[in-house]
């Protein structure tokens, strides 16, 4: 066995097994290759026999080429998965990884857009494009994330079998995961538009959304088409795909959804990822509150020197 024989079956545990995204099993495979070539290590045995002080030291060589602290915590984690699935290779019969803490995180806020902002971005993608059909394909994809709460991967994964569209849609998350999500009109409507305008064939079984040449949309290009409406109506650089799924989660809390159901509907694994939208929701109600309440804005002219 090499270090490529164990890469190989890595990847392959992942994309199989795990069934995780591609972004996860690319990073998860770099992180892996590059402690194999650091440490020379060739068999499953090798690597299941490494510890904690073995991967504290390669963190900080990692940290001395200048990752940031997000990194390192991503490729610390990356590396005790792939140590634990060494020792179970080689038959430890103790396969959990080593233990160790991870650098910590300072965890930000989603920066959620307006109602109103998002169906503008939405909007002006479908006005920007270079063809009429791309500009309704943009449309209804960031009508999908911003209506239905959906990730930007699981929009681009819907096939041409799910048409037409209903009041809901059964979509696959990460993991595997399957939940069902609402489906506004506006946003059947304008799925509608899209396969009408779509100068490609949709067999049943290959993706709804078309990139120029006929081929799966590429996340890229979503992200592209956005970012051009974003700079057209200035707003900020946070004005991203995925925060239109952040606004969706913010503005359902906003109107009363209790977490649970708001779990089930972004399909998070644990309540503790959904509960950071209860601090948007401050955020913003207080943010409402400091610009409009009279008082406070008393206060705050009192305070200027």
């Amino acid at each position: 066995m090499s270090g490529d024989d164990v890469i190989a079956q890595w990847r392959a545990h992942l994309t199989d097994a795990r069934r995780r995204s591609p972004h996860t099993v690319r990073a998860y495979v770099a992180a892996a290759g590059r402690l194999i070539r650091d440490r020379g290590l060739s068999t499953w045995q090798e690597v299941g026999a490494l510890e904690a002080h073995d991967l504290r030291r390669f963190l900080a060589e990692r940290r001395a080429q200048g990752i940031a602290n997000a990194s390192a915590a991503r490729e610390l984690s990356a590396l005790k998965s792939f140590i634990a699935f060494a020792r179970a290779q080689s038959g430890d019969p103790d396969p959990a990884a080593p233990r160790l803490r991870g650098p910590r995180i300072k965890k930000g806020l989603p920066r959620p857009v307006t109602p109103d902002e998002a169906v503008n971005i939405a909007e002006l993608t479908d006005g920007l494009a270079s063809e009429d059909w791309i500009g309704a394909r943009d449309r209804a994809v960031l009508l999908l994330m911003y209506g239905s709460g959906l990730r930007i991967a699981e929009a681009l994964s819907l096939k041409a079998a799910d048409l037409p569209l209903s009041e809901t849609l059964q979509v696959t998350g990460k993991g595997g995961k399957q939940r069902l999500v609402p489906i506004l009109p506006i946003t059947r409507d304008a799925v509608a538009v899209y396969t009408d305008a779509c100068p490609w064939p949709l067999p049943a079984d290959e993706p709804l959304f078309r990139g120029a040449k006929g081929g799966p949309l590429s996340q890229g290009m979503v992200q592209k088409a956005m970012a051009k409406a974003r700079r057209a109506l200035g707003l900020p650089d946070t004005a991203t795909p995925h925060a239109l799924r952040h606004s969706f989660a913010t503005h359902l809390l906003s109107a009363g959804a209790d977490l649970r159901s708001l779990q089930e509907l972004l399909g998070h694994a644990s309540l503790g990822s959904t509960q950071i939208y209860t601090q948007v929701d401050a955020a913003t109600l207080l943010e409402t509150y400091q610009a409009a309440h009279p008082r406070e804005n008393r206060n705050h002219e009192r305070k200027k020197p």
